[in-house]
């Protein structure tokens, strides 16, 4: 077998095809095919390669996640186990996740953490707000696994929910987009189809880690995200009741809050906002920092 000359740049390991390459530990000694030499990549990319994807991370061929959505009482539990038993295989583990103590953060972590080159996800929960299913899809694009979403129809809202915002197929996060009544069957070879037969979007520069290129914009980022804060929890010291809107200066945003906001919720909110947008630090942004904060504040809290 006649292998393509190494060249300079060094891939991500685990980006390759698995079943053409099985990593073997710290020495970075992978077996290429059966019955191979052992060769050492490091600080080498194997251009032409099977499965190659020229050392973009989380290109290779990984496992998708299914995200359902829907009001109580629609059947999501239901369908997430019919899914779990037509999904799984002897060499494809399912795991359903579901809601638990910790909202959507704990959530999320778990979907992270589960996702995997082996494993299906399925997130059994209500996903009513369309900025939650964002951040998942951001997850699959960051994991550059595919997904789709689920949405089972029917169901009544819950008394002390929040409105559900109905999924769009024109939103790309909210595609591929199955929905379902009642008893009607799963479309498996349609979700089959979207899973397994389907590239996953390329991460782009809002998803892909990215180095941080200018100290400049963190200090903004950090120094107007805390003033937005500032500001609003002095409103809601001087008497500021639910439905009132918080003003902001510099901003041309306001934000109108429909219950009162603690320290700590706000600064965890602070510190994802600053999370996500680290990942495109972008010189351009600098004057819409306060408005972009001030409407992420506003989906968070619906």
């Amino acid at each position: 077998m006649c292998f393509p000359r190494p060249q300079a740049s060094p891939p991500c390991l685990g980006a390759l095809e698995p079943d053409i390459v099985s990593c073997l530990g710290p020495s970075s000694l992978i077996a290429l095919g059966l019955g191979v030499t052992l060769v050492d990549l490091r600080g080498c990319a194997w251009v032409g390669l099977p499965g190659y994807n020229g050392g973009v991370p989380g290109r290779g061929r990984k496992m998708p996640l299914v995200v359902l959505c829907g009001l109580p009482g629609s059947g999501k539990s239901r369908r997430a186990e019919e899914l779990r038993g037509a999904l799984s295989g002897e060499e494809r583990p399912v795991h359903v996740v579901a809601e638990a103590v910790g909202g959507r953060a704990a959530l999320r972590a778990e979907v992270e953490r589960r996702l995997s080159r082996r494993d299906v996800v399925i997130v059994d929960a209500g996903n009513e707000l369309k900025s939650f299913r964002y951040e998942l899809y951001c997850v699959t694009k960051h994991a550059g696994t595919p997904h789709c979403l689920l949405h089972c129809a029917g169901g009544a809202p819950h008394p002390s929910a929040g409105p559900f915002e109905t999924p769009d197929s024109r939103n790309r996060w909210d595609r591929p987009l199955f929905t379902v009544h009642g008893q009607e069957p799963l479309p498996l070879a349609e979700i089959r189809g979207a899973l397994f037969e389907s590239r996953p979007p390329p991460p782009n520069q809002s998803t892909r880690s990215q180095p941080l290129q200018s100290a400049g914009f963190l200090h903004q980022l950090d120094r107007v995200t805390q003033e937005v804060l500032a500001a609003v929890l002095a409103a809601q010291r001087s008497g500021a009741q639910p439905g009132e809107l918080i003003q902001v200066a510099g901003a041309s945003e306001g934000l109108v809050l429909n219950r009162p906001l603690g320290m700590a919720e706000l600064s965890r909110l602070r510190r994802q906002f600053i999370s996500y947008t680290k990942m495109h630090p972008s010189e351009e942004n600098l004057p819409q920092l306060a408005n972009m904060f001030l409407q992420y504040l506003s989906r968070s809290i619906q």
